[in-house]
């Protein structure tokens, strides 16, 4: 037991360090439980979550696609019109934006393909983009929390729990909707709203023809297909039978077909460090559950809060919510899903508001500070790509009172529905 501790420890400590590629120490510690005979290969293998990777994998295959149409592009510099280049307007309505494209595709995605057309409006407008920038990193958390496929660990969640995309869509949208609200009017009534752009500039914008983005019409109106019918397909999953990783590569591999684009080109753009990241975490916590680690830690939570499940699913939802304000949510949530299932056996419990608990904690609290969610260290190495510093102290001041915000509301929400 204390070489798996030993090993699961010093893997995560590195991952947080940052000072090791997290997908190199990550399958270099689950290869070490094989090494010491803690589990064997099969057993390995039969730790990792396949519908998990296969979902990953399907949606990367579609957006990958999607991308190459110009869509993003068009949509953001409609949207900028739409505004009629007022600073203000512009980061509400790419704020709904992005919300909405986190939620049907993923947030990490939806910031790589949005943050550079904002930064050419920006710089159109001769202003600073932090201000725009800040604003879409926590409505991309914001919004990918609603949905099954929005963050990585609703995924895992879904998966782990067996809770589909309108499972998700209807537990979590509400809470989620109010929280886009109450954010909005945080950003309006805290100087975020400050902004004086002369006509000349806006009229620049005006300028702007969004119909030169699309770079292939024909892709555009087959991948805006295959995302409903893909999306039409999540909503019905579990009342078909299917695994929603099924649905995904469906999407993904008629879209391929469909596409005439070359495979190769596809698959070689898939983040494939994130999958095997995945893959290397699901055997790290594989080992915990085979020594009995994961058993002990649920106990003594049950310990704690005397196996009560409102006192659970508070400690849950703010554990995780700080927890992943400073840790990579996605190796946090991998370990305490089992804790979760571990709790619904030794307690006998109904643990379903556990999950939202965790989904809401995870998500959300990726918010607080910039290294909370990788959508915020993406921003800030863009930011600073392009002239702008983006401190830690900087966007805590926002994210982490807007964090705070956000789980309590979620609080009130578990409570009144939950229990």
């Amino acid at each position: 037991m204390l070489i798996v501790v030993l090993i699961f420890v010093t893997t995560y400590i590195i991952i947080i360090s940052e000072k090791i590629n997290r997908t190199s120490i990550a399958l270099l510690g689950a290869v070490l439980l094989m090494i010491f005979n803690i589990i064997n290969q099969e057993e390995a293998i039969n730790h990792i979550d396949f519908n998990t990777i296969g979902l990953l994998i399907g949606m990367m295959i579609v957006v990958n696609i999607m991308k190459r149409s110009g869509i993003f592009t068009y949509v953001a510099i409609r949207a900028a019109k739409i505004a009629k280049g007022d600073p203000w307007k512009i980061i509400v309505v790419f704020s709904i934006i992005t919300a909405v494209f986190s939620a049907l595709l993923d947030n990490v995605t939806t910031i790589l393909l949005v943050v550079p057309v904002t930064l050419v409006i920006t710089d159109t407008l001769e202003m600073n983009p932090t201000p725009f920038l800040i604003p879409m990193v926590l409505f991309a958390n914001i919004g990918g929390t609603a949905t099954l496929i929005g963050d990585p660990p609703n995924i895992m969640i879904g998966s782990a729990a067996g809770l589909g995309f309108t499972d998700f869509l209807l537990n979590l949208g509400p809470v989620v909707l109010v929280i886009f609200i109450v954010t909005i009017l945080i950003l309006k009534y805290t100087g975020s709203n400050n902004f004086h752009v002369d006509e000349v500039k806006k009229k620049k914008i005006m300028a702007f023809d969004e119909k030169l983005a699309i770079k292939d019409l024909a892709l555009l109106k087959k991948s805006l297909f295959v995302l409903a019918m893909t999306i039409v397909g999540f909503m019905f999953h579990q009342s078909l039978g299917y695994d929603s990783a099924t649905i995904a590569l469906l999407g993904a591999s008629v879209l391929l077909v469909i596409s005439q684009i070359d495979p190769e080109e596809v698959l070689i753009e898939i983040e494939w460090p994130t999958i095997f990241f995945f893959v290397a975490l699901f055997i790290l916590v594989g080992g915990l559950q085979e020594v009995g680690i994961i058993d002990f830690l649920a106990s003594k939570l049950l310990d704690i809060t005397n196996g009560n499940l409102f006192a659970t699913t508070m400690f849950v939802l703010w554990g995780s919510a700080i927890a992943s304000a400073f840790l990579d949510n996605i190796p946090f949530v991998a370990t305490m899903i089992p804790l979760i299932k571990s709790i619904a056996v030794l307690a006998s419990l109904n643990v379903t508001p556990l999950w939202w608990a965790l989904a809401l904690g995870a998500c959300l609290g990726g918010n607080g500070t910039l290294i909370g969610a990788s959508a915020n260290v993406i921003v800030g190495g863009m930011l600073e790509k392009h002239g702008y510093k983006l401190s830690f102290a900087k966007y805590m001041k926002t994210g982490f009172p807007i964090m705070l915000v956000s789980i309590s509301i979620s609080s009130v929400y578990l409570a009144v529905f939950y229990f």
